[in-house]
């Protein structure tokens, strides 16, 4: 999806360093020190416009949330949520989700979220979707060894692939819903920009698993 250039986007991250980092790398092993106390760390990949990941930190003030999206100009966008928020536990990282290994030290992060990822449909991009052996990886040696990835799409055919992908990388399903708004159990289900526009239009889905530490 090709998103407007938004000329005010750079200049307003330029102004907010102390709730966005754009140059990671150095901060590897010492993310706690963006927050005002030390507490589990749940990261979200592709956080897009910030609805979910500033909603799930005001429910849960007891954990830290850094939101990584690649684009500037919806960023910006999540940023001025994160500011309008005032909420201490929570940061924005501008850089590319896939090279979580490299600013994460092993076993730095409690949970991953992955929330209607690019479907990458064509099966010569398989190494693109962020459910692939090598992104599973990556998520691997940053979790602690308990630490859960959650995963939540309405692309079926990304659904199919991922549970396949999860389970030929040995991991321990925690959860499946095909039809999450749906579900009987109690599930907390904080809702994106794209879920609450598309969840009509069919089921979401949804599985939570953990990495086989055996």
């Amino acid at each position: 999806m090709r998103v407007r250039n938004k000329p005010w986007a750079k200049p307003y991250i330029e102004e907010h360093p102390n709730l966005i980092v754009t140059d990671p790398v150095p901060l590897k092993g010492n993310w706690q020190s963006r927050f005002s106390a030390v507490q589990p760390l749940h990261v979200e990949i592709g956080t897009g416009k910030g609805q979910f990941i500033v909603e799930m930190a005001r429910l849960h003030p007891e954990i830290n949330f850094l939101g990584i999206e690649i684009q500037t100009s919806v960023i910006a966008i999540a940023l001025k949520k994160v500011v309008e928020s005032e909420l201490p536990n929570i940061q924005l990282i501008l850089s590319d989700g896939a090279d979580v290994d490299t600013f994460f030290d092993p076993n730095e992060i409690d949970e991953i979220y992955l929330n209607f990822s690019d479907p990458w449909p064509k099966t010569k991009h398989e190494k693109r979707r962020l459910t692939s052996a090598g992104f599973l990886k990556n998520y691997q040696d940053v979790l602690k060894p308990d630490g859960l990835l959650q995963f939540k799409t309405d692309n079926r055919g990304l659904f199919e692939y991922s549970l396949v992908s999860l389970n030929n990388f040995g991991m321990i399903f925690q959860g499946v819903w095909l039809d999450l708004h749906q579900a009987n159990d109690e599930v907390e289900d904080v809702q994106t920009e794209y879920e609450q526009k598309f969840s009509a239009l069919g089921p979401i889905y949804q599985v939570i698993a953990k990495f086989n530490q055996a």
